[in-house]
């Protein structure tokens, strides 16, 4: 079970998405977070799909597909961390990835299921990863940064981003 990492395993900006995940198992809370979420979304209209809050703002299917891509990049870093990479690794710009994407053409099924297919891979790379590789640390975006703080970061990524959604686009 992946516990909590401690603060100096992390570097601030990812601290405020760390701190929104609760005690618990984490790959149980990404299970449940996969099948929430699916749920949250499954049967929202075409129209819902685009819905912005305000302008300049993205749709649900913008947010989707990138918490999607957040997850496969968090993923690659955690990956290459544990295996003992040392490379630093470069941020990447959320804004430039969501004007090279074409998320608000696709239909929400599609959406969807590259969601899932993301969330299944990274469940099965944290279950293949022992207790020493998730300690490990690397550097990403000029931050030192453990596995186990890059698997935690995917989960309170998600928490935030749902919460704007339930909040903004939702009403919930």
């Amino acid at each position: 079970m992946l516990t909590q990492p401690l603060p100096s395993e992390y570097g601030e900006a990812f601290a405020n998405y760390i701190s929104q995940v609760p005690a618990g198992d984490l790959q149980e809370m990404l299970a449940e977070q996969l099948e929430q979420t699916t749920k949250l979304i499954s049967n929202l209209s075409k129209e819902q799909g685009e819905y912005r809050y305000a302008p300049g703002k993205w749709s649900i299917k913008e947010v989707l597909g990138h918490i999607a891509d957040t997850e496969r990049v968090m993923a690659y870093r955690l990956l290459r961390i544990a295996r003992g990479d040392q490379t630093p690794l470069p941020g990447f710009d959320e804004g430039l990835f969501m004007s090279g994407s074409t998320f608000d053409s696709m239909p929400m099924s599609e959406l969807i299921e590259d969601y899932r297919a993301v969330r299944q891979a990274t469940l099965t790379l944290l279950r293949g990863l022992t207790d020493e590789a998730v300690l490990r640390t690397g550097t990403t975006n000029n931050m030192t940064i453990s596995a186990r703080a890059l698997a935690y970061t995917i989960v309170g990524h998600e928490l935030h981003h749902l919460n704007v959604l339930k909040e903004r686009y939702l009403g919930e």
